[in-house]
């Protein structure tokens, strides 16, 4: 096995053509070489490989072919990579001994491999010297193709093949100040799978995420991060396209990476994790507007036409806040446009990768599986001494117990693959009231924000519409007032109703 050590940056493509030319980057230029590489990925039509996180290419390379596997593609910065020559196009499973392939190479799944997608790349390679690091600078630019789906390739790679990742990152960043370079974490295997599924260029959810019970805390908290960083940068092209869906998913991403940051804080560096959580409050709340008038447009100030408002007071509160959400949107898309934006994504990941916080020279010998465990039992008990007194709490108490209740539900969404088929009715049961706990506090703590909204609106109307707005205001803060009591008593009931778990992570997940 060898392992490959990169990364992968879109940038603009006339920026793209010119950069192996320039001597401006940082090191001493070497050798540059050309190669068409056309490679076909393999899997079953179910995608059995790409479930068990493993992607299998057979790469034609002038007159020869190779046969790649590749395994840990999760955003990560270093993967495995298993590479024999073959003798032709086809994958040769005989090949796949000795690596992660080999368990699942069994005579049904060479039968139901099959072509998945193909990429067609014209490579422009150049070795740089960055202090005592060998890193190569390789320019992509072709297709990748499924059926009748294609989609352009236009990428930056680069892969340390000797030194310190220190030096890779410090490339990376000066290729952002020189050449607007910005972070992707998709692969083209993961490009070739969203084609196929015709998913590529919207709005992404959550992906699921995969642990085994044996892994320390801290590399389940990696697998954790990176996936919650791929939620976030596969967004960026949704948010500036202005789609309303892509800066809630981003928005999303941003919110279970930080709930994870607070889930394992005792594994983190102190002063470099304050600094990360700075810069994603600071993108946060770049995005929050967009949503948050979104939301009240769609929700609370559309609907009011239709239960007997005058029109011109409608009209008129529709029209304010539909210029509100448009600025909103510009705000946001500017964010992720950003030096700022770009500069976090690498900062991020190098983060990631950096090394656990050191305990008093102790060592943590936990596994996620206990570790998962005592955390899920410490938070629920806190969260339900809290509840019970739910009447009591002011405002800003019950916002605080709606991210505590959001960080327990992020934390069963990530630890949910430690536990076995037979426990996952009770995890599914504990989630569902998680939910339906978050929906009714995030409800009530959405009609303050509208509360507010709709009164500023009605005290700084123009004079000719003022009476009408301030009554369009009025009949919305009435219903979403009146709405209140019912989310209070379902909130108070699923509160009530919540219980530590009895199970325990499967040890042999």
């Amino acid at each position: 096995m060898s392992t490959e050590t990169e990364l992968k940056f879109r940038i603009a493509p006339g920026k793209l053509s010119s950069l192996l030319r320039k001597s401006g980057l940082t090191g001493r230029r070497g050798d540059q070489t050309e190669q068409t590489l056309v490679s076909t990925y393999y899997d079953t039509n179910k995608h059995r490989l790409r479930r068990h996180g493993l992607t299998l290419r057979v790469r034609k390379i002038e007159d020869r072919y190779v046969q790649t596997v590749k395994a840990g593609g999760t955003g990560g910065v270093t993967r495995g990579e298993w590479e024999r020559e073959v003798s032709g196009a086809i994958p040769d499973l005989e090949k796949a001994k000795d690596t992660p392939l080999q368990e699942l190479a069994t005579r049904k799944l060479r039968h139901k491999l099959a072509p998945v997608f193909q990429t067609d790349i014209h490579r422009v390679a150049q070795a740089r010297r960055v202090r005592r690091s060998q890193i190569e600078l390789a320019v992509d630019r072709g297709r990748i193709s499924a059926g009748r789906r294609s989609r352009p390739v236009a990428e930056l790679e680069l892969e340390l093949k000797s030194g310190h990742v220190a030096d890779l990152f410090r490339l990376a960043r000066e290729l952002e100040r020189k050449a607007g370079a910005e972070l992707d974490l998709r692969s083209k295997a993961e490009q070739g799978y969203l084609l196929v599924s015709g998913s590529g260029g919207g709005a992404q959810g959550a992906e699921s995420i995969a642990l085994k019970a044996g892994l320390s805390p801290r590399e389940a908290f990696r697998l954790i991060a990176h996936s919650t960083l791929r939620q976030i940068t596969s967004n960026a092209d949704p948010v500036r396209d202005r789609n309303a869906e892509g800066v809630h998913q981003m928005r999303v991403g941003l919110r279970r990476l930080r709930a994870a940051i607070s889930l394992f804080a005792d594994l983190l560096p102190r002063a470099s994790t304050a600094r990360i959580k700075t810069e994603l409050k600071w993108l946060t709340g770049e995005l929050a507007p967009a949503r948050e008038i979104d939301v009240f447009l769609n929700e609370s100030i559309r609907p009011i036409t239709e239960q007997g408002v005058p029109r011109r007071g409608a009209r008129a509160i529709r029209k304010r806040f539909s210029r509100q959400r448009m600025a909103a949107f510009e705000r946001a898309r500017a964010a992720v446009m950003s030096a700022r934006y770009r500069r976090l994504l690498i900062d991020v990941i190098e983060w990631i990768e950096g090394r656990p916080r050191v305990h008093d020279g102790r060592n943590d010998e936990r596994t996620i599986a206990a570790y998962a465990a005592e955390l899920l039992d410490r938070r629920i008990r806190k969260a339900r001494k809290q509840g019970k007194r739910l009447s009591d709490l002011e405002p800003m108490q019950r916002h605080k117990l709606r991210i505590r209740i959001k960080k327990i539900r992020y934390a069963v969404e990530f630890f949910e693959s430690l536990y076995s088929d037979s426990q996952q009715k009770e995890l599914a049961e504990l989630s569902d009231r998680l939910k339906q706990i978050q929906s009714a506090l995030g409800s009530l703590n959405d009609f303050m924000a509208h509360r507010e909204l709709a009164t500023e609106a009605a005290l700084t109307a123009p004079p000719a519409h003022r009476r009408a707005q301030a009554f369009a205001s009025g009949v919305i803060v009435g219903q979403e007032r009146k709405a209140a009591d019912g989310l209070m008593q379902v909130a108070a009931k699923e509160l009530h109703r919540l219980r530590r778990l009895r199970i325990v992570p499967d040890a042999r997940a």
